[in-house]
């Protein structure tokens, strides 16, 4: 189908799939593959009348000589509601103790790091939030962080002009 042709809504998201990943596997040292498990993967999600929005996650990076095995990204998500802020991450095989959590008022910093496992990714939030109020938990490989935002509600006065 041509560009012209295309109907609203009608997104090539996949792009050359095939020809990245030929040239991932190319470029990636197969000894340091034997040695260390790799993960790739995406993540899709399509508001109705936005953009796609594709997330890749896993342990392999493009690097200048191609692609790396590295840390491994989780997969996250982010909800709001009226007066919280949630984000959820997979991080399956690490044990709560191994969980390092760093936020500011905007953004929240996630990595654990086992002998055989590294998370690492820093989540923007959609608005701000009070650090003090985090609570985090974690269970079955799911870690749960709640943020309450900050209210920026303030009082209305009404000004006499002169």
């Amino acid at each position: 189908m041509k560009k012209k042709d295309r109907i609203p809504g009608d997104y090539n998201i996949f792009g050359n799939l095939e020809e990245i990943i030929e040239r991932m596997f190319e470029s990636i040292d197969m000894d340091e593959m034997k040695s260390k498990p790799f993960i790739y993967g995406f993540s899709l999600t399509q508001r109705p009348g936005e953009e796609p929005d594709i997330q890749e996650f896993g342990n392999i990076h493009p690097s200048s000589h191609g692609f790396e095995i590295g840390e491994r990204k989780p997969i996250i998500d982010v909800f709001e509601s009226e007066d919280e802020v949630h984000v959820i991450a997979e991080m399956p095989g690490v044990d709560k103790e191994d969980i390092k959590l760093d936020a500011t008022e905007t953004s929240l910093d996630i990595s654990a790091k086992t002998e055989n496992i590294e998370y690492s990714e820093k989540v923007k939030l959609p608005v701000s939030v009070r650090t003090n109020s985090a609570k985090a938990s974690y269970k079955n490989g799911v870690l749960d962080v709640t943020l309450k935002r900050v209210n920026l509600k303030k009082d209305r006065t009404s000004i006499k002009v002169e």
